[in-house]
């Protein structure tokens, strides 16, 4: 940790205090936006590390403050911080570019596990440090590049989305568990609940722009976890 610059944006007077302060104690910069004007203000001015963004807010929907953040910085992550508990809205909020939400009530445990996660992932992309090409079939990834094609076309991949793509490819044709997924692509140390593995993987499926067992090359193996299948 490096005092890494977070900014808050929640319009709660009593959660925005409580999540600076924590995050202060933490060793981290926090700062904090009211509104989601001013949460683009902060982020166009640079020097952010990362959002922590409620869906909520008095002046913008969230999701569209999502969209201009990913609009104006790409590798700026963005977790959300929300009240709703449907999978499609958490599913709309990771498309709108978000690399994973944590839904109210929350453990601050939880919460900053989940913060050091992107964080510490930033900097290893920042690193840049060579993974080899990996190809399957009619699927290439390209991890050092942050690329992956199906079929010669590039897919829009979310940060996890990639990541999860890269871990199932990396064991293709054996099953990957739910608890090592989780352990690889999100922490070790998780503290919630394995339902954002789902969504992610429901999410990555529709990536692939089929509904048949070849346009969707992911396998689940119920109880256990995931296969990616080699042909």
């Amino acid at each position: 940790m490096n005092g890494e610059h977070i900014l808050v944006v929640e319009d709660d007077d009593i959660i925005a205090t409580s999540l600076v302060r924590a995050l202060t104690a933490s060793g981290y910069t926090a700062t904090r936006a009211a509104t989601g004007r001013a949460a683009l203000k902060s982020v166009s001015a640079g020097s952010i590390d990362l959002v922590l963004l409620d869906l909520g807010l008095p002046d913008m929907d969230g999701i569209d403050v999502c969209r201009e953040i990913r609009d104006h910085d790409a590798l700026l992550p963005v977790v959300l911080l929300t009240a709703r508990q449907e999978e499609i809205d958490v599913v709309i909020g990771l498309d709108s570019g978000a690399v994973d939400y944590v839904t109210k009530p929350f453990r601050l445990a939880e919460l900053l596990a989940r913060l050091r996660v992107q964080l510490r992932r930033t900097e290893s992309d920042s690193a840049g440090s060579p993974i080899r090409e990996i190809v399957i079939g009619r699927l290439r990834i390209a991890p050092t590049a942050r690329q992956a094609w199906w079929a010669g076309e590039e897919l829009d991949l979310r940060a996890k989305e990639l990541d999860l793509l890269i871990r199932l490819a990396q064991d293709a044709g054996r099953v990957v568990t739910r608890e090592s997924l989780m352990s690889d692509v999100w922490d070790e140390h998780w503290f919630g609940s394995t339902k954002t593995l789902d969504v992610h993987v429901a999410s990555l499926r529709r990536r692939f722009g089929g509904a048949g067992p070849d346009d969707t090359p992911i396998t689940t193996v119920r109880g256990v976890g995931y296969r990616y299948e080699q042909s």
